[in-house]
């Protein structure tokens, strides 16, 4: 058994386990901790819990400290750096006359590297930048390229619903989302309406997804011929959430008929006709014999 914090180190970035070595850490609490990039200032968002040692995959990183009012200076003199940063790394590029786009640039806690994130069409060849950014800020330099869905998580907006993005103001890391989740749904598949701000599909297909495939089992197949009060009816429409299908039945003089019936009504036992009573015959009256005499 091993005792973990879990740490964030962005509003809506994903969640990091470390090893607390029996320090006193509480949610909410900021600290210090050594990632694969140096030390960094997370924020703590859950509270200790013990997992089996099985479950992890990789060794623990250690937690260097709760973080003090000099580390929290520290922090915010560093985003003031960022901006600065921003600034510059964007003229070496318009020097260097490179096709591609600079979004962010971060600092680690330490300042011993200098992250730049960008986004381009294809491979950009970035060793002399490197080369002016690295005489600039006397520490190490790396650029990282950001696909779409990174972009639109780092920079923000506004959905098609009136929010901010789910990717850039809660959503910890993105989930597989397929064009099968819309059509479960009965979605338009146009593209512009399944689509987010990235031009990908939306992640918030996956939030309904489950709910839609257990219904799905429950409910008949569209095109499924079925008995519907000992009538034959073919399934030509479903409505998942209203747990209803319409069915076509098939009357008299190639007459038919839609209705549209709950699933449960489809799942209640169709009652046995009733055989027919039987009449019963009349007695045959005896006809009496007189008695010779």
């Amino acid at each position: 058994m091993k005792s973990v914090i879990g740490v964030r180190f962005k509003q809506a970035g994903k969640i990091y386990y470390f090893d607390p070595l029996g320090l006193d850490i509480n949610k909410n609490d900021n600290v210090i901790v050594e990632t694969a990039r140096g030390y960094e200032y997370g924020l703590v968002v859950g509270e200790k819990k013990t997992i089996i040692d099985d479950d992890l995959k990789h060794p623990l990183k250690p937690v260097i400290r709760v973080a003090t009012p000099d580390d929290a200076l520290t922090y915010r003199e560093n985003l003031l750096k960022e901006d600065n940063a921003y600034q510059i790394g964007k003229e070496k590029i318009a020097e260097h006359k490179l096709d591609m786009k600079l979004l962010r640039v971060e600092y680690t806690f330490d300042s011993s590297k200098v992250i730049f994130y960008f986004t381009a069409e294809g491979r950009v060849d970035f060793r002399e930048l490197v080369k002016d950014l690295a005489g600039i800020f006397r520490t190490r330099i790396e650029l990282r390229q950001i696909g779409v869905r990174d972009e639109a998580k780092m920079l923000s907006g506004v959905a098609s619903c009136g929010r901010e993005l789910c990717c850039a103001s809660w959503l910890g890391d993105f989930q597989p989302v397929s064009i099968k989740m819309a059509k479960d749904q009965n979605l338009s598949l146009n593209p512009t309406k399944i689509s987010g701000v990235c031009g990908r599909l939306m992640c918030c297909l996956n939030y309904e997804e489950e709910v839609y495939r257990i219904l799905k089992k429950e409910m008949p197949r569209q095109g499924e011929r079925i008995m519907y009060k000992n009538k034959p009816a073919v399934v030509v429409d479903i409505s998942l959430l209203k747990e209803q299908v319409k069915l076509r039945i098939d009357g008299q003089d190639d007459v038919s008929e839609l209705v549209w019936v709950t699933n449960a009504e489809l799942r209640e036992p169709t009652p046995e006709p009733e055989p027919p009573k039987s009449t019963p015959r009349p007695k045959r009256r005896r006809r009496s014999r007189k008695k010779s005499k």
